[in-house]
């Protein structure tokens, strides 16, 4: 059976965009059908040819012409890489960079003949996230002579000098404009017989775990007194727990742990963030807080069905819908819980590992995208303080299974 014939993939978009991620995404999922995907970054071939001090934003400025002719360089070689391994047998190749101007993306295509190119832009309209990608970035090793506030100054100055020269890619011919958060195509213009493109759409819309561990935060002073809501730390035993928890994963990396803003959730992380130093960056959303409970703060089940007995008995009617006077039910804090997964998803780009490290009625929220349960049935999900979720969710594999530390 013959072979598909070959595709150029252009990124487009702004620095911190998720283009990279994006990217990568494509590469490994493709490779595992055998499909030879070559992947080519200006900034790897930039940290290659100039091995000094480009992370000041004077480097991106249009009128600097010095650069800009450095930058022309590193692109021309970027399409020389390309062609090459087009040409070596090479099925589909990646051409990862901002690529925003129309002058580049004319010059891209007359470098890269032969072949068709599907342009993906990458939009993120989100500032929150565009802070916390720039703080991302800004921990890679060519900002390290940098302070923390002048490296992010530097690389925002540098995407406004990009956003500058923006030019929407009207002009091209096979397009798909993607929100990298919510992995949304906004705009899609693409020929019928552009190769590959059925199994690129469905990768650029799903989310792509790898392995993510879902855990609850271990036994908390409100847990042992049968109390909603509040803002307790850990006992004693959860404590242990929580080093048990640590324990349990010596020797699986974890770039990115993310908790909630509660105490209790703080504390699990602790002994992992303590014996990780330098190697986990540690993101507290509030998005995974435990569910507000309102005018409930602080009581517990028998005090509430005591003082309480309509609420009481509305809650056990329909627990999903159920929403606490001056808080929030399930069907209410669903919004805020998607948003934390995927923020916590772009985040950690194409990691190997990452865990959450939530609440309850969060984790219940989280399992029921994997789950797929009915709504009335979410409130009820075990969720045990001594275990934990593994989860994989890819186009090739998915896992879900419960495993105890």
């Amino acid at each position: 059976m013959p072979r598909p014939r070959k595709l150029n993939i252009a990124m487009v978009g702004l620095p911190a965009m998720g283009k990279s991620t994006v990217a990568a995404k494509i590469k490994e999922n493709l490779e595992k059908d055998d499909i030879k995907v070559g992947l080519f970054n200006n900034g790897d071939v930039r940290r290659r040819m100039i091995p000094g001090n480009t992370s000041h934003a004077g480097f991106y400025d249009p009128a600097n012409a010095e650069a800009a002719g450095l930058r022309e360089r590193i692109a021309a070689v970027n399409f020389a890489e390309a062609k090459a391994f087009m040409a070596g047998g090479g099925d589909i190749a990646i051409l990862d960079a901002t690529n925003v101007s129309r002058k580049r993306r004319d010059t891209l295509r007359e470098q890269l003949p032969n072949h068709p190119v599907l342009f993906v832009e990458c939009i993120n309209d989100d500032p929150e996230l565009l802070a916390l990608s720039v703080a991302r970035k800004t921990r890679l090793p060519e900002f390290a002579h940098l302070g923390e506030a002048e490296a992010k100054a530097s690389f925002v100055t540098r995407i406004g000098y990009y956003r500058h020269i923006y030019e929407p890619p009207v002009e091209v011919r096979d397009l798909v404009r993607l929100d990298t958060l919510n992995n949304r195509i906004l705009a899609e213009r693409v020929s019928a017989e552009l190769p590959y493109y059925g199994r690129i759409r469905d990768l650029l819309m799903s989310d792509w775990i790898k392995n993510l561990f879902l855990v609850r935060h271990a036994q908390s002073e409100y847990n042992v007194k049968d109390r909603v809501g509040g803002d307790s730390s850990l006992t004693d035993k959860g404590r242990g727990q929580a080093w048990a928890l640590s324990r349990h994963f010596i020797g699986t990396p974890l770039p990115y742990i993310f908790t909630s803003t509660l105490a209790r959730t703080l504390e699990m992380a602790e002994p992992m963030l303590e014996t990780r130093k330098g190697q986990t960056i540690h993101h507290a959303f509030p998005e995974f807080d435990e569910i507000g409970v309102g005018a409930c703060e602080g009581m517990s089940y028998a005090e509430i069905e005591r003082d309480m007995p309509e609420l009481f008995a509305a809650r056990a009617r329909n627990k999903y819908n159920f929403v606490y006077p001056g808080g929030e039910g399930y069907a209410t804090m669903a919004g805020r819980v998607y948003r934390g997964i995927k923020k916590a998803l772009y985040l950690s780009g194409n990691s190997e590992h990452i865990m959450i490290i939530g609440h309850q009625a969060v984790n219940r929220m989280i399992l029921s995208d994997f789950l797929f349960r009915r709504a009335e049935d979410v409130p009820y999900i075990f969720i045990p303080q001594d275990k934990y979720f593994h989860i994989v969710s890819t186009q090739t594999k998915k896992l879900f299974e419960l495993r105890k530390y």
